[in-house]
């Protein structure tokens, strides 16, 4: 409510100055296309291309195919287009289709501070927005960082799953402040799309804890929606409560605690120009984060151990985040879905040492209910190691011991895994990963098509060509 001190002063005025909401506002309606680095630009493509294969690679899932229909039950002019469709549905709808597509496999990036993230679920949501307002590539690509840098400097502030929440709640603002960026809303209007967007935005941790569901990989496609709808709404003129965050009843009080986000973000402070894009991650494999090196420990111990029937027992050392989302839960050593499979650090490093891989095979009900392999599950003990925990999140180690019944013990410990942002992906390797997924769903040559694009996405005027190139036939 604006209003007035004794001495005239506007109240309503001085939050405008000073509230983050304004202040997010504003850095988004300033950024400009010739503020990014051409290491920003090219990350932003990679991250576009990874996410269009973990949608491919997700095409059959049913949370996707669930998605897919109900969106097609809804048109719009303008619209968005649901991905490997010819479908034009609500921006807000098309963004959850293809935002359940993007992150059901939990391939996709990552990024680890006081609440972890997968910022690339911004992507979906961006580009259906850009779409619906016409925008071209540069708004997107400029969108995109955006939110990274929205969502990533939020989990760098406060850790909301402490205090009950899921991580997701973050992205109900990173989306909205995108959308709002390539809609090209003014700054009133984008704070309101904020105060909209953040009101409704609380999500329960019970979306990732217990025996997991399939809302797991949907939960971040919903917030996204929101986010869109928020934009939309601002854009007509909608207004929105204030302020969000430092509000009586606002966000910090409610769900966060006082956030203080560095960066662009931070009042008074200079920024010195360093984008978070590029401090994320890039999967190597299809399963939770904190499970990668012990992956990739499990698979250098495999060529020691011989017959996996000879393990006595396997003991993973973890840190703190680790042991706590994906090595502490019962129902992590016996999975009852995929969901939970691809969340269980013991379930996946015995599947990684029996299998020798670790793909969408793994985490088939056939795969993650069969009794020679959880009884190998079964003989996996997680334990925390305050050195590891020390160093995250930094680093993201695991260390794997093995004790077999002749009496051998080996271990392997991987402190920084594939992928990291300190062990980045080439673009080769984005490219393999991209096609280990589009191949199976679109041709080779479409895929090619589809990746060109991309590469030179800054270079179109309106970005429905990617949509186009992208249908299953």
């Amino acid at each position: 409510m604006r209003g007035k001190e004794s001495n005239g002063k506007d109240l309503g005025q001085e939050i405008m100055k000073t509230d983050l909401a304004t202040r997010m506002a504003q850095w988004s309606v300033n950024l400009a296309w010739g503020d990014l680095p051409a290491a920003v630009v090219h990350e932003v493509k990679r991250r576009v291309i990874d996410s269009l294969g973990c949608a491919f690679g997700a095409w059959r899932a049913e949370p996707s195919e669930i998605a897919r229909k109900v969106a097609g039950r809804l048109s719009a002019q303008p619209g968005s287009t649901v991905l490997g469709t010819r479908h034009v549905a609500p921006p807000d709808w098309a963004a959850f289709a293809n935002g359940c597509m993007v992150r059901y496999l939990d391939y996709n990036d990552t990024y680890l501070s006081k609440e972890p993230a997968h910022p690339s679920d911004n992507i979906p949501a961006t580009l259906a927005a850009a779409q619906a307002a016409g925008a071209g590539g540069k708004a997107a690509i400029a969108a995109i960082a955006l939110a990274y840098e929205v969502q990533c400097r939020l989990c760098d502030s406060v850790s909301i799953r402490s205090r009950g929440w899921d991580h997701v709640t973050y992205g109900a603002f990173s989306t909205a402040l995108a959308a709002a960026k390539v809609m090209n809303l003014p700054l009133d209007k984008t704070r309101h799309a904020l105060g909209i967007a953040g009101v409704a935005s609380g999500n329960l941790r019970q979306s990732r804890v217990g025996e997991l569901s399939h809302w797991k990989g949907c939960a971040f496609a919903n917030a996204a929606r929101q986010g869109i709808y928020a934009a939309m709404l601002a854009a007509e003129g909608m207004t929105g409560p204030a302020p969000i965050f430092e509000g009586q009843h606002g966000f910090e009080k409610l769900i966060s605690g006082p956030l203080d986000p560095q960066g662009p973000f931070a009042e008074g402070k200079k920024w010195d120009g360093d984008f978070m894009i590029l401090k994320t991650s890039i999967k190597f494999w299809p399963a939770e984060y904190h499970s990668q090196s012990a992956i990739e420990a499990a698979m250098e111990l495999r060529k020691q151990i011989g017959s996996v029937e000879q393990i006595r027992g396997i003991l993973i050392e973890s840190h703190d985040a680790s042991v706590d989302i994906i090595g502490s839960s019962p129902e992590q050593w016996k999975p009852m879905s995929r969901e939970t499979a691809d969340h269980s650090l013991p379930y996946i490093t015995a599947a990684a040492l029996m299998d020798g891989e670790i793909t969408s095979r793994q985490f088939a009900r056939e795969r993650f209910t069969d009794a020679k392999l959880l009884g190998l599950v079964a003989k996996v003990k997680v334990v925390r190691n305050s050195e590891l925990s020390g160093k995250y999140p930094k680093e993201v180690g695991n260390i794997v011991a093995i004790e077999m019944n002749d009496g051998r013990k080996i271990s392997k410990r991987v402190d920084v895994p594939t992928g990291n942002a300190l062990r980045p992906l080439t673009d080769e390797q984005v490219m393999k990963k991209f096609h280990s997924m589009a191949d199976e769903i679109i041709p080779r040559d479409q895929a090619d098509s589809l990746a060109d694009w991309v590469w030179g996405m800054e270079k179109h005027e309106i970005v429905d060509e990617l949509f186009s190139r992208a249908v299953v036939k």
